[in-house]
This record gives C-alpha cells, structure tokens and sequence, in this order.
C-alpha cells in the first residue's frame, strides 16, 4: 500500500520567505489523465514568490484566494510512480520532467515543492538523458518562455495581457538585443538567439561577462557602466527579460520596423511612442507544454543549449533559497533538492 503521507514545502500564509513550512502534507491521488511522479529536483521561478508574497503586485482581481495551505512551484524532474490507465506514452520508471499546471495552477494547484506530485500527461515529456535532474528541473518554465516567445507559442488560447496573439519575431541574419541576459529566461534567449543565427548583444551586470560569451553572446554590456539604451541603435528585436514600466526605454534602440518583446510586460506606457517608431510591442503568457518540452529536450540533449544553475539548495530549506532569490544578481537558476 503506497504511503499516504510526503514530505513538501507549504504556505499556511502569504509573506516571506520564512512562511515556507517544511512538513508532512497528503500525497496527491491519481486522476484520470495524470501521472504521478516521485520528485528528484525542484527549479523556481519569479511565480514561486510572487505566490507567497500573495501577487501583491497584480491588481486586486488577479490576486489569489487565501486556501490555504497551498504547495507552491511548477518546475519538476523526477521519476514516473505509476500512470493512470487512460494515459500511454509513459511508463513506471520513466525520468521525466515539466512544468505542472502553468498558468491554470498559478494559485498553487501545481504543488511542485513536495516529494510527489501528479502531471497531466499532456504537460510531461522525458528527461534528456544527457543531463541530471537538477538541470532539467531547472528548465521548463523559463526554457519554454524563451521558447514561446522566440520560436513558436504552440498554443492557440487568448492572449491575457494584449488583444492580438503574440507571434515571435524573425531570427536568423537579425540583431536581438537580450538585457537581464545572464537570468532564467535570458540565459535561454542568448542561446536560442545565437543557435537560429542572430548576432546577440547580451546585457548584464560586468561579472556574467564570461559566461554570457560562452553561451554565445557577441557583444555584451554591463549595465552598471553604461546604458544600453544611451548606446545602441538599430536591432531587430529585445528581448527584455527584466521588463516592467522601464522596458520603454529599449524602443529607442530599434529599428523601424523591429519588435520589442517584455518578458513582463504589466507597467509598460510606451503604446503610443511604439507606434510613432514603427516598434512591435508584444509579450505572451508561457503555458505547459510536454511537446514542446519533448521538442526542446533534444537541444538540451546535444548540448545545443545548456541549462546553468546558480545554486542549489534541500528542498526543506526552500526558504533559503526564496532568500537567494531576492538577493538578486543570480546567474541562470536555482533549484531544489528533494529527499
């Protein structure tokens, strides 16, 4: 008889890091569509303490309801437990990884800081068996942001921060100019930039220099010596994965015709200077997808694009890294452990 308990990572209320509780929790039942997998590796990501803090940052209608406890996180790889009889293409034993119930879990339905978590199987892919657990956790979410908003949304569901469908820009031949470049998502961006034949101007603070030209980057700046905006002129596309109101400034670096596109977007006003400009504005919500994450899997697989971990951190000292997390500056992701 499988055991009924786990270990997981709750919160009984919004606030710091220090409201992450380490405790025993009810492991979850199968349903009809799902696989049950025994969690190795946990990845965070900004959703994470944007949930614990309560999305005290979004208007008062996003935020979510106080249900507590609630399980956060999304990003997993682990090992397959059992699979429900309606679901084929998986089987007990399997290394997998995905990113669980994203946006529709974004409330804490996904519950992805525990030893065990049920997938939909429709968000699941393999694991590249070139690269550990830690690694592949530390992938789906910001991997599949870069990959939706460069490469192919692969989804046809509205649009819920613009009116019209996001569609990604041209690369090959183009100048993408990426800033927060050594981040989760804009680590990803310069190596999906440089392998579709773009030259890349990486943007980041000095001491990620090295890495960022590892992973491509032709040009770099550092952003505490000089403004990107105040220098550059005339690329193709941003990718401005800090975004926020300050994304407005990148419109002056591009040129007419080319596409400015906020990783977040909440807080841009710069609507109608874009349009003077001949600027694209556009940005998109990431979804789960186990195909897409199937289809990325090969490119992490061959080395094509690496996945850097900043740290790692047990899973029951989640609150250590939610405190790394503030701290800032990290250099590609930080993942959970799990027992």
């Amino acid at each position: 008889m499988l055991k009924q308990t786990m270990k997981a990572v709750r919160l009984h209320e919004f606030g710091g890091p220090e409201v992450l509780v380490y405790e025993d929790a009810p492991r979850p039942a199968l349903k009809p569509g799902e696989v049950s997998v025994r969690v190795h590796a946990v990845g965070l990501n900004p959703p994470d303490w944007y949930l614990r803090e309560g999305y005290r940052t979004l208007p008062p209608e996003w935020h979510p309801p106080e249900s507590f406890p609630i399980i956060p996180g999304t990003d997993i790889s682990g090992v397959v437990e059992a699979v429900s009889d309606d679901v084929a293409g998986f089987a007990v034993g399997d290394d997998v990884y995905a990113m669980v119930r994203f946006p529709s879990g974004v409330f804490g339905d996904s519950k992805a800081y525990a030893q065990y978590v049920t997938v939909p199987a429709a968000e699941l892919a393999l694991k590249p068996a070139c690269i550990d657990h830690v690694h592949a956790a530390g992938a789906p979410m910001s991997l599949l942001t870069a990959w939706q908003f460069m490469v192919d949304l692969g989804h046809d569901e509205p649009n819920p921060v613009q009116a019209n469908r996001h569609e990604p820009a041209p690369l090959k031949g183009k100048t993408v100019l990426v800033n927060g470049a050594a981040g989760g998502v804009g680590h990803f961006a310069v190596q999906i930039a440089k392998w579709k034949g773009s030259r890349v101007i990486a943007v980041a603070s000095g001491r990620h220099e090295a890495l960022l030209r590892e992973l491509g980057a032709d040009e770099f700046i550092d952003y505490n010596k000089t403004a990107p905006d105040e220098v550059v002129r005339d690329v193709d596309l941003v990718i401005d994965s800090v975004g926020g109101p300050n994304t407005g400034r990148f419109l002056r670096t591009l040129k007419r015709g080319g596409a400015l596109f906020p990783i977040f977007p909440l807080g841009f006003s710069g609507a109608e200077e874009a349009e003077k400009l001949g600027v694209t504005v556009s940005a998109t919500q990431v979804r789960s997808s186990g195909a897409q994450l199937q289809e990325v899997g090969r490119l992490l697989d061959d080395g094509t694009i690496r996945v850097v971990i900043d740290s790692t951190y047990p899973l029951a000292e989640a609150h250590k890294a939610h405190e790394r997390a503030q701290g800032g500056h990290i250099q590609g992701k930080i993942v959970l452990t799990v027992p």
